[in-house]
């Protein structure tokens, strides 16, 4: 595949990335707000639960197939691709269905581990997805490795639609009933937007299966037949660290969620609804409101991360260097003004998009700075499984939350702290596993990161506009009186102050702007201004 085309392909996936996320932030608004503190908790302790599953049966899958496949059709290996493809849907099939079997019959079994009974029939109704889920990244994978992301970006999408519209359908439905079921409710959107997702790919699947073994059919050199046992091997070797890696940082959600519950009825000072709430401000709110920006860097940063595979593999280290160097300011670009803006109108931004349960501002303030820290660790840990580090995150991911364990013990029994200390130990976590990273990729690639551009820039860029953001929501409150009005505006002119900073003291580069949707006349405005390098 071209560089051009590679790039291209990553770029749509990023694209359906954000979108995906963005319905997923704006559905869990009225959902938050019809669920409640004490609901989104139970909602949340059932989610945690599945994503953890969920990440055990197929994380890696994709990944590992797409590299599987794409590597295949490079060598010509044609009945080697069809082989892969049928072996990963066994594999994945199978691991699914015992995941979601598991899940269904254990459901009390793990009510009572995290601490949650009322979690029962989230946890029942999400258990069936898993395995809808595991199958759908085979196809997903398959069409990744054969050279087009556009059926995994749509069906993205078209899983998150179907998603949103029965989530909060079937919550408002049930709500009314009792908080346990509308939190079930909340969940089934789920499944129906998994199962959605699924028929969509299927339905391209088989209107591309006689393209596709035509393709597969060419005669072309000969080479070995690989065994079923050699292809299933090298499928869960591929797969595992990646598994590995992401299931440990949902690890961190399961801790949190166990410690949540027990630490602060072990402090006596909460009752059970209020420990369930506060684990539900954490959660529906902190969680929903941080991930969004660092899901934004991560898929502008995607675009580039295709291409230093490809630049690693021709023993390119001068061009894998200045695309590493690219991906990280584009990360810190996004991530560091999102965390001084959240952390200075974080009551604000909660009043406006919750206006039945705004509390959880304070958490909100102290989580600001775990955005920047998460979107580095995301962003590094893609880099290295480019230049072929994929088991380098995984231990690093560890460490990060073996500290974190001692940190949320000693810190969310106390009252007055209660889950800050879950976001405090999550934001070492995070930084740990970051630097730990970034000591290896520095390492591998002998990389000296341009750190002016990266971090100080966009650091006093951030501050300037943390400060005209402050001010300008007093002043058009004092005259307003709108909540709404003065968040919005004071966003708004908060974003201009920032580009404009960042350009005046040279924060952008060329390279940057380029990955960007209209890009060149990003340039060339700048240009006429003498704003870019």
């Amino acid at each position: 595949m071209s560089k051009t085309k590679f790039i291209k392909q990553a770029a749509i996936l990023a694209i359906a990335s954000l979108l995906v996320r963005l319905l997923g932030f704006l559905y869990r608004l009225p959902l938050t707000n019809m669920l409640g503190d004490e609901g989104n908790g139970i909602y949340s302790a059932g989610f945690y639960l599945y994503n953890f599953f969920l990440v055990m049966s197929s994380a890696g899958l994709p990944a590992a197939i797409s590299k599987i496949v794409s590597e295949k059709v490079a060598l010509e290996e044609y009945r080697n691709v069809k082989k892969t493809f049928k072996i990963s849907l066994i594999l994945s099939s199978t691991v699914g269905l015992i995941f979601s079997i598991v899940m269904f019959v254990s459901a009390r079994f793990f009510c009572n581990i995290i601490g949650s009974p009322d979690s029962y029939y989230t946890i029942l109704t999400l258990s069936p997805t898993v395995f809808i889920v595991s199958v759908m990244s085979v196809f997903r994978g398959y069409f990744q490795g054969l050279g087009t992301t556009v059926p995994t970006a749509l069906s993205q999408v078209i899983e998150q639609i179907f998603n949103a519209i029965f989530s909060i359908y079937l919550a408002y439905l049930l709500v009314g009933i009792s908080l346990p079921l509308g939190a079930a409710g909340g969940t089934m959107g789920t499944g129906i937007g998994a199962l959605a997702g699924l028929i969509y790919i299927l339905m391209v699947f088989l209107n591309r299966k006689r393209y596709i073994n035509r393709k597969l059919s060419k005669k072309t050199h000969k080479y070995r037949l690989e065994s079923n046992r050699e292809i299933a091997i090298k499928i869960i070797k591929t797969a595992a660290p990646i598994i590995a890696g992401t299931a440990i940082f949902s690890m961190t959600n399961l801790i949190d969620m166990q410690m949540v519950n027990s630490r602060l009825t072990a402090s006596k000072a909460f009752t059970d609804s209020q420990v369930t709430a506060l684990y539900g401000q954490l959660t529906g709110k902190y969680v929903t409101l941080t991930t969004l920006p660092v899901s934004i860097s991560t898929a502008l940063a995607t675009a580039v991360l295709p291409s230093i595979a490809s630049s690693m593999i021709q023993k390119d280290i001068k061009t894998v260097r200045k695309k590493i160097d690219v991906s990280l300011r584009l990360t810190m670009i996004i991530s560091i003004p999102a965390a001084i803006g959240m952390g200075v109108l974080a009551d604000e931004i909660l009043l406006l998009l919750f206006p039945n349960y705004s509390d959880g501002g304070l958490l909100l303030k102290w989580g600001a700075l775990s955005i920047i820290f998460l979107a580095l660790c995301q962003i590094i840990t893609g880099i290295l499984q480019g230049i072929g580090k994929v088991a380098t995150p995984a231990k690093n991911a560890f460490i990060g939350s073996i500290i974190k364990i001692p940190i949320n013990y000693f810190l969310i029994s106390i009252p007055s702290i209660n889950v800050i200390g879950a976001i405090i130990s999550t934001t070492v976590c995070y930084l740990i596993a970051s630097l730990l990273n970034f000591i290896t990729l520095r390492k591998v690639t002998k990389i000296r990161p341009d750190y002016n551009g990266i971090f100080f820039k966009p650091t006093i860029a951030s501050i300037v506009m943390g400060v005209f953001c402050y001010f300008s929501y007093k002043f058009i409150f004092y005259f307003s009186k709108s909540n709404a009005i003065s968040t919005l505006v004071s966003i708004f002119i908060a974003i201009i102050v920032y580009l404009v900073s960042l350009a005046v003291i040279g924060g952008f580069k060329r390279e940057d702007l380029s990955l960007l949707p209209m890009g060149r006349r990003l340039i060339s405005i700048l240009d006429r201004y003498r704003l870019i390098d």
